[in-house]
């Protein structure tokens, strides 16, 4: 697999978690959190992180039910990847999402405490899970 670096969201309705991968190392770090207004973000501000990073493709995170039927946002999360899509002109890719924010908490929480879990920092973990998740599946295809 050639290198290739990456954006991974973690779709909110009210914030979306941002992290940036690299395919050679499998790895991802966590960025930002984007404010949104009913899952609709600033657009301009992603551009700025994909020309940032140099980003060749996106991940989207799609939360689903744990029997793995699809919720409310689970829509609005395929909806904000076809909009990425067009409006970027990049390959957008969906990695089920389900229990992301919970390790996220977890590991933050583990690492440095309470003062860890601040909202920004929650999605932007869970954005890095997100992608590294699909980093590794993608690596087994």
């Amino acid at each position: 697999m050639a290198n290739k670096t990456l954006l991974g969201f973690d779709f909110g309705m009210k914030h979306i978690g941002v992290a940036v991968g690299q395919t050679i190392t499998q790895t991802a770090t966590p960025l930002t959190s984007l404010k949104a207004t009913d899952g609709i973000p600033q657009w301009e501000e992603i551009g700025k992180l994909i020309s940032t990073w140099g980003a060749q493709a996106l991940v989207i995170g799609i939360p689903l039910n744990m029997d793995g039927t699809s919720q409310p946002i689970t829509a609005a999360a395929k909806k904000f990847g076809n909009r990425l899509n067009a409006r970027f002109k990049l390959p957008v890719h969906h990695v089920d999402e389900r229990l992301t924010t919970a390790e996220a908490k977890q590991v933050l929480f583990d690492t440095a405490g309470y003062r860890a879990l601040d909202k920004a920092s929650i999605d932007s973990f869970a954005a890095k899970l997100i992608l590294e998740s699909w980093l590794q599946h993608a690596k087994q295809q």
